[in-house]
């Protein structure tokens, strides 16, 4: 060995884990498997807990709210006989009376018979029975069925009660189906002209002459 020189110590292994070091880990690992078990929920799909029952649905609302709106629509309803000359008389003194406010007028309660005219893309003309020839009514029979009348029929459906304004229009178009399946689509509405029809339903008061009618009851003889 050459003066100067230093002799290095070889390098010390790590001492191997102990048997109780490992127990301990395990230990430690079950413990935490253990509390996350507790901690989680099993949910069955299509359970009330399900996160998709959470996500609005049209159709459900709709299928829900239309037989309470279609009664609060007939318990109101007024001959058109009688609503006829009110609205041509004094719009808004009619809809005091007779309607439900709206953010785009008022929505009216009519039930009307007469003789189906001419119709297009599901819009019937009808000659009603007591209702001045200026006054024109037109009848939603499908399969498209427009508006939001039905949603603002009751007046308590309000904004507020939906996350955001597609929600609000979508709540509108889930009750004009549900509506549809129930009152519309059991009647062959192919060909209504010439036919007696009878409606209960709806409509919004902008031109006190232009009826747009959206069923919530209807016959055809």
């Amino acid at each position: 060995m050459t003066s100067g020189s230093t002799l290095s110590a070889p390098a010390q292994k790590a001492p191997a884990p102990s048997r109780r070091g490992l127990y301990i880990g395990f230990g430690a690992a079950i413990v935490v498997l253990a509390a996350m078990a507790i901690d989680t929920t099993v949910v069955q799909i299509g359970s009330d807990a399900d996160v998709r029952a959470q996500v609005f649905s049209p159709d459900s609302y709709g299928q829900a709210e239309f037989p309470r709106i279609a009664e609060v629509v007939k318990s109101r309803a007024v001959d058109a006989a009688t609503l006829a000359p009110a609205v041509l008389a004094d719009k808004n003194a009619a809809a005091e009376e007779y309607g439900v406010p709206a953010s785009t007028g008022a929505i009216m309660f009519t039930t009307v018979t007469g003789t189906v005219g001419e119709g297009k893309s599901g819009v019937y003309k009808l000659q009603a029975e007591g209702v001045p020839d200026d006054i024109t009514v037109r009848v939603q029979t499908g399969p498209a069925v427009n508006g939001t009348d039905l949603r603002d029929a009751p007046g308590d459906i309000e904004f507020g009660q939906f996350k955001n304004q597609i929600e609000y229009q979508d709540a509108g178009s889930g009750i004009n189906r549900a509506m549809k399946a129930a009152i519309l689509d059991p009647i062959d509405n192919s060909d209504l002209t010439g036919k007696t029809m009878t409606v209960t339903g709806a409509f919004r008061l902008i031109n006190p002459k232009n009826w747009m009618i959206t069923p919530v009851e209807l016959s055809v003889e």
